[in-house]
Parts: structure tokens; C-alpha cells; sequence
């Protein structure tokens, strides 16, 4: 297998880089072209934005299929080949270390940086500035807009643009591409968004299928209708003409006690219908600095709506909590945080999954917005009894003294509680150099299950 796939990788990696080297090539020309037109050298009177890109539509490496998928325009590719220069022909910017001869140094105007790690020029915001707007300042919108958090290639951290300290021009910090879409663009394997500030998100997966939760009949039915919904979105908005009747997303609200199965239920679903989730990490995403939640959240929303993704976010209501009396600035703030995040769920496409512990705690115009409100209930004997099953089933032997039967009916526990006291149980049988498991160890485990919640076991 590894014998066939290598020539195949390698004819990969050959178109890739001959596309690279071509827009490259084409970078080249821009840039000189733009330097006589600016210091008035002979030809200054062309415009190198006459000069052709070259020609994409019959490519088949991945920077070809990148630039078609996303209709990249002119000042789109200028910035990618930009960024891609000192990595990979990091002499094509040598010309801008020209001297100013009036001033006898360097040209502030072209930007750029030097490392001490790295004698070539490593370019700014302001080099692609000068690049674009140096002969008219009328094309700052596209500057502004090709630099913007919503633009597709910042969105999904394909460049970045390095933020500078306090008091310097916000286009003075380095102007780079990501590692991963480095890596993308020269092997074509798939990248994905490193979890940071700028993207604060992880992916969420499980090795557990469909049998292994279990839950009531009539959730499994709600639960079915969202992967019905994944599965023929498409048709039922385009051939049906639903999308001119109904937004184009999915939402859903995951209620109930911890450990009922909330965020397995997300993962699996992503996991059977071939789609990625993310789980959103809170934690970087709420600021106490007004105006930072809501930037914080819109990357995340900006990265997803691109991409086929379901969106997570468990424990909610810390986000998306009940609105109260504006009494104060801070709750105005708050009341006016909570309907920007209800504005950007609507206008998601995809699939966003919220979970809570409360019900009660989610504001009302968020839940009556939702596709779907789905009760995660604590299960009932006959459940816990299944979860005792499959919990213990190929793992721990089960002495003839504990009745699966008898401590699912004594009980009430949550799927979650169950698989801690499987770890348990397992940790304090491995120890002993053995694989079975008595009553003794089992209420052990039980008991330190209650005592989280202040419960006893009798």
C-alpha cells in the first residue's frame, strides 16, 4: 500500500510546488514593477496590476483547487505569494533593503522587519500596503478589507497579521503565513485550526459508538431528526426551496444533568455523519473587557460558517444566560452581549449545539430560536442496568457476589458516573495484579461517585 501511495504523493507535492513556483515567479514581476512605478525608474508609467496572473482553472495541485474554490482574486493571491516568499524564495524581497539615497536608509514606506534568526526581509502589513496602494491611496478599502478578521484568509488563520505594541501602526507587525497552511499548500494533507485566542475551539471525537449511549426512545428520535437534517440539508433547501422560507442553520439545546450522554451525543454525531465538531473553550472566549466576548466568538463563527462543521458549546448558559432588568451599564452590556450571540447563532449555517445543566438558566430568546430542545433525563433502572453492562463488558471480571441488577435498581447514577467507577474499579483491581472486581470495591466507587454531589450510600 505505502509502495503505491508514494508516486502518487510525490506527483502531488511536484504540482504543488510548480503552481507555488509560478505565482512566485508572477510576485516577482509585481514587485519590481511596483518599485519603478514608485521611484519613477524606466517603465514606471505600466501598472503591475496589468501584469496576468497566472492561470489557475486547469491546475490540479492545491493551490490551484484553493484558489478556484474560493474565487481568490488579485490582491487575494498578492498576499498569499507575499507570505509565501520567505519561505520559500525569501530572495525575491531582497529588494526592498534598497536605500533611500535622500536619507541614506532604508525605504520606511516598503516595511518589513529583520530577524536576527533570518537575514532576508521579512514583510509587514505596511510592505503589502506599499504593494497595493503605494500609487493610489483609493484602493485602502482593499487593503482594509483583505486584513480584516472576517476576510476568509484571516478568518481561517491562513496569514496573520502580528500584533505590534502600543502606540505603533497596527500594519507595522509581520505579515506571515500559518505553519499548517504552509504545510497544506506544499504537501496538500488537511490542516486544522490550532486552538488559541484567535480561534478558541478544539476538536471533539470519540472512539464510542451508537451502542454505547443510552438513551430514551423518544430522544433518540430527536437526536435522529439533526442527523436527518445533516444528511439531506441541501436538497431540502435548494430542491425544495426551503431556503426561502426558513434559515439556513440547525440549532439545537442539550439539557439535563452532567454525565447523561450531552457532549457524546454531540461527538457522535459528528463521528456518523463524517463531520467535524468543535467544542468551543469558554474559558477564552468570555472577557470581562467589554466588546472582547463578542470578537472572541465571531472568529469562531467566522472559521465554521466556511466549513461543514458542528459547533458545541457546553455549559451554555454561561454564555448565552437569561437576560435581566437593565439597571445598570454592566447589564445593559450584558443584555446587548446576549442578543449579539442570539444574531450570530441565526445566521450560522451550519449546526450549533448548545448544552446546559438548567434549562431554566438559558434565556427565552435563545430557546425559542432552537430546532430542537432535547432532555437529557437521569436514566431510569433499566438504563442504568444497560450502562452497567456495557461499561464492564470486556473490561473487568465481576465477582459472583455483585448483582448488576440489584445496584442499577439501588442506584440513580449517570452514564458519566458509571465509567469514573469503572476506572476505579479497574485502577484498585490492576493493582492487586488482577482483573476481577467484588461488591466491596464497587460501592467503594459508588460512595465516592455520591459524595460529589453530597449524597450518601446506605
Amino acid at each position: 500500500m505505502l509502495a503505491e501511495t508514494l508516486p502518487i504523493l510525490a506527483e502531488r507535492v511536484q504540482s504543488n510546488a510548480t503552481e507555488l513556483a509560478a505565482e512566485l515567479d508572477w510576485l516577482g514581476l509585481v514587485i519590481d514593477q511596483a518599485i519603478r512605478s514608485y521611484l519613477l525608474h524606466e517603465g514606471h508609467e505600466l501598472n503591475w496590476r496589468d501584469i496576468p496572473m497566472p492561470d489557475i482553472h486547469e491546475g490540479c495541485g492545491v493551490y490551484s483547487q484553493l484558489c478556484r474554490d474560493w474565487s481568490l482574486e488579485q490582491g487575494e493571491r498578492l498576499v498569499l505569494a507575499l507570505t509565501l516568499a520567505p519561505h520559500l524564495r525569501p530572495q525575491l524581497l531582497d529588494v526592498f533593503f534598497g536605500v533611500n539615497t535622500l536619507i541614506g536608509r532604508g525605504f520606511s514606506e516598503f516595511g518589513g522587519v529583520v530577524d536576527k534568526a533570518f537575514s532576508g526581509f521579512v514583510p509587514t502589513g505596511q510592505t503589502l500596503q506599499f504593494l497595493l496602494c503605494a500609487d493610489k491611496m483609493t484602493h485602502q478599502p482593499e487593503l482594509l478589507a483583505l486584513l480584516s478578521p472576517t476576510h476568509r484568509l484571516m478568518a481561517e488563520q491562513v496569514i496573520c497579521l502580528a500584533p505590534v505594541e502600543r502606540g505603533l501602526p497596527a500594519l507595522a507587525g509581520i505579515l506571515f503565513l500559518s505553519a499548517q497552511w504552509l504545510h497544506y499548500l506544499l504537501t496538500g494533507e488537511e490542516v486544522q485550526p490550532e486552538t488559541s485566542t484567535a480561534f478558541p475551539a478544539h476538536p471533539l471525537d470519540t472512539p464510542m459508538d451508537w451502542e454505547d449511549l443510552v438513551l430514551e426512545h423518544t430522544v433518540m428520535r430527536q437526536i435522529d431528526e439533526i442527523k436527518t437534517w445533516i444528511k439531506h440539508r441541501e436538497t431540502l433547501m435548494q430542491d425544495w426551496g426551503l431556503a426561502r422560507k426558513i434559515k439556513p442553520g440547525y440549532r439545537a439545546l442539550f439539557f439535563g444533568p452532567p454525565g447523561t450522554g450531552k457532549t457524546l451525543t454531540a461527538a457522535l454525531l459528528g463521528k456518523s455523519t463524517g463531520r467535524d465538531v468543535y467544542r468551543v473553550d469558554l474559558s477564552m472566549i468570555v472577557s470581562k473587557y467589554i466588546g472582547e466576548t463578542e470578537k472572541n466568538l465571531a472568529q469562531v463563527f467566522e472559521v465554521a460558517r466556511n466549513k461543514d462543521w458542528i459547533l458545541f458549546f457546553d455549559e451554555a448558559d454561561a454564555l448565552f444566560g437569561r437576560r435581566t432588568a437593565a439597571t445598570t451599564s454592566n447589564d445593559r452590556h450584558a443584555n446587548q452581549q446576549t442578543g449579539y450571540l442570539l444574531q450570530k447563532i441565526e445566521d450560522f449555517p451550519g449546526v450549533v449545539i448548545l448544552a446546559t445543566n438548567l434549562k431554566a438558566n438559558m434565556d427565552d430568546a435563545f430557546t425559542r430560536r432552537f430546532q430542537a430542545m432535547i432532555h437529557f433525563k437521569m436514566p431510569g433502572p433499566a438504563q442504568r442496568l444497560q450502562l452497567w453492562q456495557n461499561a464492564f463488558r470486556g473490561n473487568c471480571e465481576l465477582t459472583s457476589e455483585v448483582e448488576l441488577g440489584k445496584i442499577a435498581q439501588d442506584y440513580e447514577l449517570a452514564g458519566g458516573a458509571i465509567i469514573n467507577i469503572l476506572r476505579y474499579c479497574a485502577l484498585s483491581a490492576i493493582g492487586r495484579g488482577t482483573r476481577q472486581v467484588g461488591i466491596d470495591e464497587l460501592k467503594a466507587g459508588i460512595r465516592r461517585e455520591f459524595k460529589k454531589d453530597n449524597r450518601t450510600v446506605q
